[in-house]
C-alpha cells in the first residue's frame, strides 16, 4: 500500500494550495481518507476527514470554511483544497487511510506559510 501526497511548497499568508494523496495498493473506494498535520514541536493533529464514499466530512474548527477535502474513487485520490492560509497552517502535511481495522500513512508534504 503506497499513499503519495503531493502539492505542498511556499506560499504567503492569504493564498492558497491543493494538496493532492495518491492512493495505490488498497480498495480506495473502502476507505475513509484524512488529512493530518504536524507542526514543528506540535503533535500531530487532524484537519479534515472524509468518509469512504465522500458523503460525510468533518473538519479541525482551526480550519472550518478555508479548507475543504473531496476525493475521487475513480482516482485513487484524495484532495485538499487550503484557501486564506494563514502562518499557523504551516506544518507538514498527512494523508491517512482508515478502513478493515488498517490505518496507512502517507510520507507527508511541507506547506509553508510565510511572506
Amino acid at each position: 500500500v503506497q499513499l503519495v501526497e503531493a502539492g505542498g511548497g511556499l506560499v504567503q499568508p492569504g493564498g492558497s494550495l491543493r494538496l493532492s494523496c495518491a492512493a495505490s495498493g488498497l480498495t480506495f473506494s473502502r476507505y475513509d481518507m484524512s488529512w493530518y498535520r504536524q507542526a514543528p514541536g506540535k503533535e500531530r493533529e487532524l484537519v479534515a476527514r472524509i468518509s469512504s464514499n465522500g458523503g460525510s466530512t468533518n473538519y479541525a474548527d482551526s480550519v472550518k470554511g478555508r479548507f475543504t477535502i473531496s476525493r475521487d474513487n475513480a482516482k485513487n485520490a484524495v484532495y485538499l483544497q487550503m484557501n486564506s492560509l494563514k502562518p499557523e497552517d504551516t506544518a507538514v502535511y498527512y494523508c491517512k487511510g482508515s478502513g478493515n481495522w488498517l490505518t496507512y500513512w502517507g510520507q507527508g508534504t511541507q506547506v509553508t506559510v510565510s511572506s
